[in-house]
């Protein structure tokens, strides 16, 4: 007999050998239904697969992450044995499960192949499903996987078996087709029960630009055809939503070639709704006790060999800027903390003196592949809301349960109130990619682990996802479509006061080390711009609004008194502007709607005679007349920041 720890805690005896399904059917066979893989001992495996030893298992369904990439990586397989049915030579490369589906590298030979294929295929797909093939597991030696490839005449799968060791080496079947696969996958293709093809696009075998280009195919299936519908019409809404034809239309950034591509330019509007989450920000810190800052856009390239980020980034960079002085360079600032190190080290720093807390709105550049380049989601200019605390070790936890405070503020206070926070760790089987002693790193982890249990944040534990200097808090945000952005970071770092050996006098009259916190609620101004104009759609909270109304007079006859509404308005701090343009109210409006402006004025004969204002609100309609001053208290009464 084997025990079985399941995620309640309890603890069951099984016969050596049980599966994941025969557990779930021992449980309910109701949940036996919809179990399609199996968590076991942190690893997941099929629910076929035999478990011989004492075992800590958790059951997955479609509604678990892993139980999804399960399905979607399946069904890259089912993709693919629809290709070879249709297809009949066509070669695979690689077929992984993504965030919102899954895509299978293709080499068609001289086939030619369009999205006018897609219907085809996924007729096919579902046929194949409906057969409930079962996915079969099997161990292969290399030599026996070498010469099935060698039969196929399959170049790429060759190519992968030759970085696999030898009795490690697994191949997955279903129905006619065979596949080199670690696994694992649903137990039988009856699960899948909605398809649809997403996109065609190209690339290269291993990303190299020497090697051949494949077709890349982008598939999504669920488990129902409701489901798929839901997030087509999801897909749908993003499009409408996108931050890059928002901020087109909104006139809030461009993008320009002679500028370089990845470095926004912010127009008048933009600026204004920006430097509006510039103020909010400052006047929080302010009150949780930091101090502004400001460094170089540039720093000395020694800087960045000290703090580590050149031996980590420098060939992936920016290029050095050299001077006439020879041997003089400097760096394209890549990071705002190795300045704030050197702030500290200004003078000497007491016990008494901390924590210190440095903020500054810090631009920094770095050079992302053009191919990776997306709106003002990923840039290579950008202004991070950064800020770094150095505290006493005795610090730590409350220092960073006050960060997560404000974190919390500031979600809260812009709609985002759906988040998970995930602790990144180091990878403990890969500790080169990372500086400092283990020791450091140990109390790293725990001061933020303790610090997110007391907080009482909903978790998830990432590992090899810490920062190459420290653990840290990441703030996964769900926005209006349920898509998952990283927004607010927090850091934890015994390293960088090291290697700047930056000190601090004890109550022991004795030099110690100071802790850093690294943090950035908004992440980059750039991209937590971009997201909140795709979750809110640019209907922006009123307090942010670039223009919060505009007064529409019917004709060139109540200007005047257009002009006098609008002077009094902005005496109150209550941003507005008029329509003079010579057109019919109803244009006015609708452009104005289409502007996403909140309120509407209208103002003709009955409103100038009684002193009144006709109000619209976007997206509602009329709100009947009103005083200039009850107009002023509605909107003084909905801006709450």
């Amino acid at each position: 007999m084997i025990q079985i720890t399941l995620p309640d805690g309890s603890i069951r005896p099984y016969e050596q050998g049980t599966t994941a399904h025969q557990i779930a059917l021992s449980i309910s066979e109701g949940l036996a239904r919809n179990v399609l893989a199996a968590e076991v001992n942190g690893e997941v495996w099929d629910a076929s697969r035999a478990i011989d030893n004492d075992a800590t298992v958790k059951l997955l369904t479609w509604n678990d992450t892993a139980g999804k990439a399960t399905f979607w990586h399946s069904s890259a397989h089912l993709m693919a044995e629809a290709l070879e049915a249709l297809y009949p030579g066509t070669k695979f490369g690689i077929g992984p499960a993504i965030e919102t589906g899954f895509y299978y590298d293709v080499d068609f030979g001289d086939k030619e192949f369009s999205s006018d294929d897609f219907k085809a295929i996924e007729q096919k797909m579902l046929e194949l499903a409906r057969q409930k093939e079962v996915f079969e597991r099997t161990s292969v030696s290399k030599a026996d996987a070498l010469a099935y490839f060698e039969d196929k005449g399959d170049e790429y799968k060759l190519d992968l078996l030759q970085g696999l060791e030898d009795g490690k080496i697994t191949f997955y079947k279903q129905g006619a087709f065979t596949d080199l696969c670690r696994g694992p996958h649903i137990p039988n293709t009856g699960f899948i029960k909605a398809v649809k093809l997403m996109n065609v696009a190209g690339a290269y075998w291993r990303g190299d630009e020497t090697k051949k280009q494949l077709t890349r195919i982008y598939g999504v299936t669920y488990p129902k055809q409701s489901e798929l519908t839901e997030y087509l019409l999801m897909i749908e809404e993003a499009k409408k939503r996108d931050h890059r034809k928002l901020g087109k239309e909104l006139e809030l950034f461009a993008f320009s070639e002679k500028v370089g591509a990845g470095l926004p330019l912010w127009l008048p509007k933009g600026t204004a709704l920006r430097e509006r989450l510039v103020q909010f920000l400052t006047k929080a810190q302010g009150k949780a006790g930091y101090e502004q800052v400001i460094t170089p856009h540039i720093g000395h390239k020694n800087l960045y060999i000290t703090s580590g980020h050149w031996e980590k980034y420098g060939k992936d960079s920016f290029q050095s800027i050299k001077t006439p002085q020879e041997g003089e360079e400097f760096l394209l600032k890549p990071m705002n903390c190795p300045h704030h190190c050197e702030i500290y080290k200004v003078k000497p720093r007491s016990y008494k003196d901390l924590p210190l807390r440095f903020a500054e709105f810090g631009t920094v550049y770095r050079y992302e592949q053009s191919g990776e380049l997306h709106g003002l989601t990923r840039v290579r200019g950008f202004t991070q809301d950064d800020a770094h605390l150095f505290c006493r070790p005795d610090q730590v936890k409350e220092e960073f349960k006050k960060v997560i405070d404000l974190v919390l503020y500031v979600f809260k206070s812009l709609g985002f109130e759906s988040y998970t926070a995930q602790i990144s760790l180091r990878d403990p089987e890969n500790k080169a990619k990372y500086i400092g002693s283990d020791e450091n790193w140990k109390l790293a982890e725990q001061a933020i682990i303790e610090a997110a249990e007391e907080k009482g944040l909903p978790t998830v534990i990432e590992l090899g996802e810490a920062a190459f200097y420290g653990p840290k808090l990441d703030f996964m945000v769900k926005d209006a479509l349920g898509r998952r952005w990283q927004l607010g970071t927090i850091q934890v770092d015994y390293n960088l006061p090291e290697r700047f050996e930056l000190e601090y006098t004890g109550s022991d009259n004795q030099k110690h080390r100071p802790v850093m916190i690294h943090r950035a609620p908004f992440g980059s101004l750039e991209r937590f711009v971009a997201v909140l104009i795709e979750h809110c759609a640019g209907n922006f909270p009123l307090w942010l609004s670039p223009e919060q109304f505009i007064i529409l007079p019917i004709s060139e006859k109540y200007e005047d008194y257009a002009k006098k509404v609008l002077d009094e308005l902005n005496n109150s701090d209550i941003r507005g502007l008029i329509d003079f343009r010579d057109e019919k109210i109803g244009r006015k409006i609708r452009d104005a709607e289409v502007k996403k402006i909140p309120y509407m004025l209208i103002i003709g004969e009955k409103e100038m005679a009684e002193g009144k204002l006709s109000i619209r609100k976007h997206g509602e309609g009329d709100l009947g007349e009103m005083t200039l001053q009850e107009f002023g208290e509605l909107l003084i009464k909905e801006i709450t920041v």
